[in-house]
C-alpha cells in the first residue's frame, strides 16, 4: 500500500488550485467593491490590504526558517527535496500573490486618501520597497536552494530572519504613528 505524501504532484495541484480559487475569490471581491462603491470603499480597500500584508508577512518571517533548516539537510536527501517543495510552494502560492495585492491596494489607498502626500508615507512606501528587495534576495535563495548551490550558514539565514521583522516594525510604526 502506497500513501500519498505532500511533497507529490497531486496535492501539489490541489494547493495550486485552491490558491488560484483563493486569489480569484479575492480579486471578484475587490472588482465588486469598486462596482459597488460603498460608502466606506476605503475601509474594505484597507482591510484587503491589511490581509495581503499579513500574508505575505507570515512568508517572510517563515522562508528563512526554512532555509535554516535546509541548510542543515544533505543536498539530494528526501529531507532537502521535502525543503525544496515547502519553499517553492510559499514563494508561488502565498508570498508573491500577497506581495502583489499589498502593492495594489496600497498604492490605491496612497494615491486616493493621501494623494501620495507626506513623509511618513514616502519612507513607508521606501521601506515596503527594501522589504520588496528582501522578497527578492529570498526568491533567488529559493532558486539556490532548488540547484543545491546553498553557500550561506544557518546562522546566517537566522541574521536575515531579522530583516522582515525589523522592517514590519518600522513600517507599522510610520502607517499607525505618522510622525512626520
Amino acid at each position: 500500500m502506497t500513501t500519498e505524501r505532500q511533497t507529490d504532484r497531486k496535492p501539489g495541484a490541489y494547493a495550486r488550485r485552491r490558491a488560484h480559487f483563493a486569489l480569484a475569490f479575492f480579486a471578484l471581491m475587490a472588482v465588486g467593491l469598486f462596482a459597488w462603491n460603498p460608502d466606506n470603499l476605503y475601509l474594505w480597500i484597507k482591510a484587503l490590504h491589511i490581509i495581503a500584508v499579513i500574508s505575505w508577512m507570515a512568508g517572510l518571517f517563515y522562508m528563512p526558517r526554512l532555509f535554516i533548516y535546509h541548510t542543515d539537510a544533505e543536498p539530494g536527501s528526501v529531507q532537502s527535496e521535502t525543503f525544496k517543495v515547502m519553499e517553492r510552494r510559499l514563494l508561488r502560492i502565498i508570498m508573491t500573490p500577497a506581495m502583489m495585492l499589498t502593492w495594489i491596494f496600497g498604492l490605491y489607498l496612497a494615491w486616493s486618501v493621501y494623494g501620495f502626500q507626506g513623509g511618513w508615507l514616502h519612507a513607508k512606501i521606501g521601506l515596503v520597497v527594501l522589504l520588496t528587495a528582501v522578497h527578492m534576495f529570498f526568491s533567488r535563495a529559493v532558486g539556490a536552494f532548488e540547484r543545491d548551490e546553498n553557500r550561506r550558514s544557518a546562522r546566517y539565514w537566522r541574521f536575515m530572519n531579522e530583516a522582515p521583522t525589523l522592517l514590519m516594525i518600522l513600517i507599522v510604526i510610520l502607517a499607525v504613528v505618522k510622525p512626520f
